[in-house]
């Protein structure tokens, strides 16, 4: 008797193990509402399962998409992780064709955008640490930055970095962050607040020809922290010529090499790098540090724009020292939002 209940009747009257194949077959057939033996489940929606699997190799292999045409492959990996919205869309359009095989190819992506950004669904960020750190890209035209300057200052951290800083607003600035900060330093337009002396100020040739980076080291009560802030060239996005980032990437590997060298076991880099982690335009510098808000953050912190967020291309990377949280800072009157992070300096981890 125990072995009939996994036995059904063949065609031919007899009975029989019932094949895997049928099995899923019924079950189809019964979720889509379809007659028994009711083929056209597998055979409509193959346009449905066809982008679903497009999309599921874009997505899996997008580091090999080309950059040759327009940087298409650092545009692909800035906007990454959007394409999973389109997993929803085909998963309703698989339900209203009522395609077994839509539905099923539909998994592909979901289970690609998983394997790639799953981690980031949930937070990382711990407690403890030693040392909060800042950056911002303050818009250099900024109608209020004395506003924006109290504003990311009331965040408290030990350490802040301003980008796109208007000469004539540096005056501005320094007066609003006198009060939180003892000590900073200016090159070009970036500079660095602390509330720990510095030390080696310098500014970082990034090949641009004027001065969009610098390099200091912060005596932090747990030791020496070199610190680097750095504004990498603009991007943008031309019909005639697709993802111009040519500069930026040439700027992306000038800072990459200044940070080899870095003698300092202990590193922190700020600032807005025009390009988020995926852009593998930017592996001079994220193949060699961790990025806070990957190690401990909530969420995909995305930072601009500021008036809705799609892409994370301020950073906050680390080398030497471990990341505890990390997370946004609410809306200034930049273009940007400001980030922050807690790491613990005195950890003799190594990231990268």
């Amino acid at each position: 008797m125990a072995q009939q209940a996994y036995m059904t009747e063949t065609d031919g009257g007899g009975s029989g193990p019932e094949p895997r194949w049928d099995r899923l077959r019924r079950l189809a057939n019964r979720v889509f509402g379809g007659r028994r033996g009711d083929r056209g489940i597998w055979r409509r929606g193959v346009v449905v399962a066809t982008v679903a699997a497009v999309l599921a190799l874009v997505m899996a292999l997008h580091s090999h998409i080309p950059n040759r045409i327009g940087n298409l492959g650092s545009l692909t990996e800035t906007f990454l992780p959007w394409f999973g919205l389109l997993i929803p869309v085909l998963l309703v359009l698989a339900l209203t064709r009522k395609s077994a095989t839509a539905l099923i190819a539909v998994v592909l992506p979901a289970i690609v955008w998983l394997n790639l950004f799953g981690g980031l669904l949930t937070t990382k960020t711990g407690g403890g640490g030693d040392l909060t750190v800042a950056t911002h890209n303050v818009n250099a035209d900024n109608p209020d930055p004395s506003g924006t300057a109290r504003e990311v200052a009331s965040a408290g951290a030990d350490v802040l970095a301003l980008e796109e800083l208007k000469a004539s607003a540096v005056p501005v600035y320094e007066s609003a962050l006198a009060s939180a900060y003892k000590y900073h330093a200016v090159q070009g337009t970036v500079g660095l607040w602390s509330k720990y002396p510095l030390s080696g100020v310098r500014p970082v040739d990034i090949r641009l020809g004027w001065t969009r980076a610098m390099r200091a080291t912060v005596a932090t009560p747990e030791g020496p922290v070199a610190v680097y802030v750095a504004h990498m060239p603009s991007v943008r996005v031309k019909m005639n010529a697709g993802f111009t980032a040519a500069q930026r990437d040439q700027s992306a590997d000038a800072l990459g090499e200044a940070i080899a060298d870095e003698r300092q076991p202990k590193v922190v880099l700020l600032g807005d790098l025009n390009g988020t982690m995926n852009d593998r335009s930017l592996n001079a510098v994220t193949s060699q540090m961790r990025s806070t808000q990957g190690a401990a953050g909530d969420g995909f912190g995305f930072s601009w724009p500021a008036s809705f967020p799609m892409a994370r291309i301020d950073q906050i990377m680390v080398r030497g020292v471990e990341p505890v949280s990390s997370w946004s800072l609410p809306r200034t009157d930049s273009d940007h939002l400001p980030i922050a992070a807690r790491v613990k300096v005195t950890t003799s981890a190594t990231g990268s």
